[in-house]
């Protein structure tokens, strides 16, 4: 892989515009084609940002010979199929979250990757930013002692459109899956996989999940308590609970650039850090490294934690009875 990745963006929509904004801020990334479903799209995208190579249908950009990389951009019902076609023309992708719909078709799309040799990573851009990058070095030095509890929530208040995206049973609709997922993946991240799943959810009249509480038990016993909702704006906060110590990450926690560390008998510590642009570029930089090292995976989301946060969102699902058109 030589210093200049080109990346191919699939899909048009609000954090496709967020994406392309922030590649230029990555030493070496060049934004060498978009694709859409429509050539109006495509243009209005291209022109946006300077695009030199817009593309009406995926297909065509997948097999574009300028293209390193493919960022997959479109609703959660579609990641497993998109990041497919990507693959299969042999292109490294990066897939937005939630990875997929389900763990099957992430479990199929990691087989495909490993069979392929090619690079695949779930789009988890909160993992990457500079905050939560140093939230991690805080519990990996033991700062915070034994973590024993979790807590975070995610809510957004969407007016009820229901032939909206959010709504939609069809595309993955839900605060589970758009929201919910970045407080399930921090969970992962800090406490790993879960022995005990309870969970609760307000559906709404487009059968999907409107709000939701959820407790995760691990094996040793922690407690993790996360909400998410879409017709309610909740704290959006997070904090991480040990025996010496808790670390809050301030809303909005999935963007933070904001860390308060309290220890019994210290005065609280404010860790502020400077974050550029909308926070994408890190997870791209991350990318690049190491399609430059040729490694095919990010040991920051690798592939078997992005399966492991699936197997969880699948299991929350199955206690509500929330299946989506075509998984089977």
């Amino acid at each position: 892989m030589t210093e200049r990745v080109g990346w191919g963006i699939l899909g048009t929509g609000k954090i496709a515009v967020k994406f392309a904004d922030d590649l230029r801020h990555v030493p070496g990334a060049a934004l060498a084609a978009v694709g859409s479903r429509t050539a109006e799209a495509a243009e209005g995208f291209g022109n946006r940002f300077r695009i030199p190579r817009r593309h009406a249908s995926y297909d065509e950009l997948v097999h574009d010979p300028e293209i390193d990389v493919v960022y997959v951009a479109t609703p959660p019902a579609l990641h497993a199929g998109h990041a497919r076609l990507a693959l299969e023309a042999g292109k490294h992708v990066l897939c937005e979250k939630p990875f997929t719909l389900n763990a099957r078709q992430a479990a199929d799309l990691i087989a495909l990757a490993r069979e392929r040799r090619l690079f695949l990573m779930e789009a988890m851009w909160m993992r990457f930013l500079p905050a939560i990058v140093d939230a991690r070095r805080i519990l990996a030095e033991g700062t915070l002692g034994e973590v024993r509890m979790l807590s975070a929530d995610f809510g957004l208040r969407f007016s009820f459109n229901p032939q909206g995206r959010l709504f939609a049973p069809e595309l993955g609709g839900g605060a589970l899956l758009d929201l919910g997922v970045y407080p399930v993946s921090l969970a992962h991240m800090v406490l790993g996989r879960p022995a005990t799943i309870v969970s609760l959810a307000t559906m709404g009249p487009t059968g999907v999940d409107d709000q939701s509480g959820i407790v995760l038990r691990y094996a040793g016993g922690q407690i993790a308590v996360l909400h998410a909702a879409m017709g309610v704006a909740t704290p959006t906060e997070a904090a991480i609970i040990g025996t010496l110590g808790r670390l809050r990450l301030h809303s909005h926690f999935y963007r933070t650039d904001d860390l308060t560390l309290s220890l019994p008998g210290k005065p609280d510590r404010n860790i502020h850090h400077r974050r550029t642009g909308n926070g994408l570029h890190h997870q791209a930089i991350a990318v690049m490294e190491s399609l430059r090292q040729e490694r095919l995976e990010c040991e920051t989301m690798p592939l078997s934690e992005s399966l492991a946060v699936m197997e969880t969102l699948d299991a929350i699902r199955a206690q509500w009875g929330l299946k989506y058109p075509g998984e089977g």
